[in-house]
């Protein structure tokens, strides 16, 4: 699992620019908009910066700052345990998680790189996402073909314990950092399903992960069945070449897959959801100050009159509750399965020279007929559930009603 994925939830930097800040973008799973303006009045008292709100005029002194970092230098007892870069990125995290906003989060360098390696789809783990469900640390969604799902974790899983620690005030980077390993390595988790009277536990053998983020499998009656995992790197990329064989294959129909699929781009969410739609605004946005924008269809769709089904379930977060929410909205598609995440701001990222990382939560997302689905969801017209006795049979009733439909 990777450091980085499980403190966004998502989400992906997409616009480049030289300086001291290398790089901005928008996640969904995270999601990123520009300009991002993060400026700051600075004046220099006693050689020790105060800063002064732009908003209030409420101006802090760093003065008890510098005064707590020089006498943890000089007193604490165990002078080989000081290490001054880890101090400065504590304080950072401990500034960002003041705002109490779980997608509001600091990389530091490892952290950030394991992030980006996770959007490229390759990175050693379990092959589980993280995030926060009522302050309680939970599984989003357990990818295709890992460890995690080989075991039978599942979206939605409360994460209780890992190893012999408990989640209680665990942060998103300490539970990840608990949870990832080499490969080969195992790792015992305890778990809370949902409705379930006692927990569970998982013992997962570790593995490196490689996940295409488009599959396309054919089913009965010429039918495409097409898994989306995420929106990362490759994605569009994935989707295109998976598109061409829906087209030059004569598929009669589609069965868009976003079951466990957390998020990304917010670009890729506009570009899939552009694939079936003529026109129209794909999603809404709220930034602050009350300014509103929309972000319409941006291309010419290639599958606009294929019959389609999207499925999702609570592993389906930000990037993906978008396009399932723009198909439902317009009618284009019948959403079948289980209430989504509920995911519904927006991210913009900072890259650094030193290889950090910032995800700021900038905006509201809200689909194309006004609704904001945080901490709610997108509920699908026919719901569907995945019992445990399905799993544990290989069974797929939400699939199965999907293919019914088409047929």
């Amino acid at each position: 699992m990777s450091k980085g994925f499980s403190k966004i939830l998502r989400f992906f930097p997409t616009l480049i620019i030289l300086g001291c800040v290398l790089a901005v973008g928008i996640f969904i799973g995270q999601n990123y908009n520009l300009p991002v303006d993060l400026s700051t009045n600075f004046k220099d008292v006693d050689s020790r910066p105060r800063l002064i709100n732009k908003e209030s005029d409420k101006e802090v002194d760093f003065s008890l700052f510098w005064q707590v970092w020089g006498e943890l230098e000089s007193m604490h007892i165990d002078k080989k345990e000081i290490d001054s870069e880890k101090m400065l990125y504590g304080a950072i995290s401990g500034m960002v998680d003041s705002l109490g906003d779980p997608y509001t989060s600091f990389f530091d360098p490892q952290e950030n790189k394991e992030f980006k390696d996770q959007l490229s789809g390759v990175y050693e783990g379990v092959g589980i996402q993280l995030g926060y469900k009522d302050k309680q640390l939970v599984v989003m969604a357990p990818l295709s073909g890992t460890p995690a799902e080989s075991v039978g974790v599942k979206a939605g899983d409360l994460i209780l314990k890992i190893g012999d620690k408990e989640t209680t005030g665990v942060t998103l980077p300490e539970a990840v950092s608990l949870i990832r390993g080499p490969a080969g390595s195992s790792i015992r988790l305890t778990l809370l399903r949902k409705g379930a009277d006692k927990p569970y536990e998982a013992e997962i053998v570790r593995d490196k992960i490689k996940v295409k983020s488009v599959e396309l499998v054919e089913k009965e009656g010429k039918i495409a069945h097409v898994r989306l995992s995420r929106f990362g790197d490759g994605t569009n990329q994935e989707w295109d070449e998976t598109v061409e064989k829906v087209l030059s294959e004569g598929y009669k129909g589609v069965v868009l897959d976003l079951r466990n699929n957390p998020g990304g781009y917010l670009e890729s969410a506009i570009y899939i959801s552009s694939e079936f739609l003529n026109e129209g605004v794909v999603v809404r946005k709220e930034l602050s100050g009350g300014r509103k924008e929309e972000v319409k269809v941006d291309r010419e769709g290639r599958l606009i009159n294929i019959p389609l089904i999207v499925l999702i379930n609570q592993g389906s977060a930000s990037a993906s509750e978008i396009v399932a929410g723009a198909l439902q909205d317009y009618n284009r598609a019948t959403v079948v399965g289980e209430k989504s995440f509920g995911k519904g701001t927006v991210q913009a990222t900072r890259q650094y020279e030193n290889g950090a990382g910032l995800h700021i939560t900038v905006e509201k997302w809200l689909t194309p007929n006004g609704s904001w689905v945080n901490e709610t969801g997108i509920t699908p017209q026919l719901e569907v559930l995945l019992s445990e006795e399905d799993f544990k049979a290989g069974g797929d009733p939400q699939l199965d009603k999907a293919l019914e439909l088409l047929k």
